[in-house]
């Protein structure tokens, strides 16, 4: 599983780039350009399955923007979307898409990856809006499959 962490890493990544960007609502989907901070070598010895599934979570959240960003706000209530952490807003793109598009995927393993990419890429309290915001998601999405 160490794979997905890295894909998963390396998705956030290059959604913050492109967000930092200002390129997040305008990248063409299938992307396909490559992952920023890496170098060609070091993209050259990604295994292929880190590359297959990063690139699934950054094509499929890119696509569903509009759909997570609505979701992110919904459940973010002290914060617009805009005010929350360039790198928290792009933890939790990739985790409501992974909540509401993998359903091979665990939902608390989604919340605990979020936790720890928030850990490692973030301010050590955000994980706890995030932790919160996706267990909120998690409910509301239950609630919603019961009706």
């Amino acid at each position: 599983m160490k794979s997905r962490h890295l894909a998963r890493s390396l998705a956030v990544q290059t959604l913050y780039a492109l967000d930092i960007n200002g390129k997040i609502h305008e990248t063409e989907v299938p992307y396909s350009c490559g992952f920023p901070g890496l170098s060609e070598k070091e993209q050259e010895e990604l295994e292929s399955d880190v590359v297959l599934y990063a690139l699934f979570l950054i094509n499929g959240t890119l696509e569903h923007i509009d759909e997570t960003d609505e979701m992110i706000s919904r459940f973010s209530s002290r914060r617009s979307i805009e005010n929350i952490s360039i790198v928290d807003r792009n933890i939790l793109r990739i985790s409501i898409f992974s909540l509401l598009y993998c359903k091979d995927v665990h939902t608390n393993i989604v919340i605990d990856e979020a936790v720890k990419l928030s850990q490692e890429f973030s301010t050590e309290v955000n994980y706890r809006f995030i932790n919160g915001l996706l267990d909120t998601a998690v409910r509301y999405l239950h609630d919603s499959a019961q009706n």
